[in-house]
């Protein structure tokens, strides 16, 4: 079978869009998220997106088989949460690793089932590792610049117990995604590295994406884009992208830098646009396809899908654009002494 470095030389690969817009349409109460497990769990858990792979496995295995139908070739494990330091929130830290586990075996499951049915190519799971509620660069205080909610180490054993769930729950890809601090992500890095190194195991492909903010083309944190890729570079990604906070028209910029600047495969995944003054998405698939087609045509990327506010049929007009275009071409990089 054709490794996915293959796959990414030979054609563009489509990621799933957003988990959230799609669970939203359920109409969840607090009874739906709490299952009969935690039917009498001492604080509220609606929001708990994450803890839906445990108490509603069905609803989340149905939206992974959805964006299969669409035509994405890799999904993303319902994690974007399941650290011990996001759970916190619900009191939820104590799962952190279960929850990693069963959200890799759903879209583990819908992939197998769905490639049942229509095995023509392969199609992987990214364990999705999001950026914490909590950022090494930033204080929460601004009378007390100096002052952090999080240690390294305390980020870095936080990513190191998700890095174990998924891999457990078996994913084939790593995704550390939606970066607005660096160095959250490189914590995650190296909890990455540490976890294969002490089990002896292969490495897993790491892909990275990071968020552009606004228009000054920085991240949260203060850096270029530029700054964020040479930041992460070490890695040896598969793929740097960009994802969330901008629609397809505002990142195509970024987009078109990193394309330039990159050794490895490029990945974008825009919001459906911008939201509007009630928080909701309005761009319509046709139209988010339309910007990532041009992208596709212009040499700019390897993978391609969308992030807030998309859905099946934003990802199956994506696909149905670039199916047939040739992905962007790994640069010929010359090797320094």
């Amino acid at each position: 079978m054709r490794t996915i470095q293959e796959r990414l030389q030979e054609s563009i690969l489509v990621i799933d869009g957003a988990m959230g817009t799609m669970i939203q349409r359920h109409k969840l109460t607090e009874a739906d998220y709490r299952g009969e497990r935690f039917k009498d769990w001492h604080c509220d858990v609606k929001g708990n997106n994450d803890l839906l792979s445990i108490t509603q496995p069905e609803i989340i295995i149905g939206i992974h088989k959805q964006y299969l139908e669409a035509g994405a070739d890799i999904i993303e494990t319902n994690t974007f949460s399941s650290t011990v330091i996001a759970q916190a929130d619900y009191e939820m830290q104590s799962l952190a690793y279960e929850l990693n586990v069963a959200a890799a075996q759903c879209a583990r499951k819908a992939i197998e089932e769905y490639m049942a049915k229509d095995p023509s190519r392969p199609r992987y799971v990214a364990g999705a590792i999001g950026p914490l509620n909590k950022t090494l660069s930033l204080s929460p205080d601004v009378n007390n610049p100096g002052y952090r909610a999080v240690t390294f180490d305390e980020v870095v054993a936080a990513y190191y117990e998700q890095v174990k769930g998924l891999v457990d729950g078996g994913v084939d890809l790593l995704l550390i995604e939606t970066i607005f601090d660096t160095l959250n992500a490189k914590a995650a890095i190296f909890a990455i590295k540490r976890y294969f190194r002490d089990h002896h195991q292969p490495e897993l492909p790491i892909m990275i994406s990071g968020t552009i903010t606004d228009a000054s083309g920085r991240t949260l944190s203060g850096q270029t884009l530029e700054a964020f890729y040479t930041s992460v570079a070490h890695a040896r990604p598969l793929s740097v992208g960009l994802n969330c906070a901008l629609g397809a028209a505002e990142m195509r910029p970024h987009i078109e830098e990193l394309s330039q600047i990159a050794s490895c495969f490029t990945s974008a995944y825009p919001n459906a646009g911008l939201p509007n003054a009630m928080g909701e998405y309005d761009e319509q698939p046709h139209e988010t396809a339309h910007f990532i087609e041009e992208w596709a045509k212009e040499g700019f990327v390897n993978i391609v899908g969308g992030c807030c506010g998309t859905t099946p049929d934003h990802i199956k007009h994506i696909a149905d654009h670039v199916r047939s275009i040739k992905p962007r071409p790994l640069p010929v990089v010359e090797e320094t002494l």
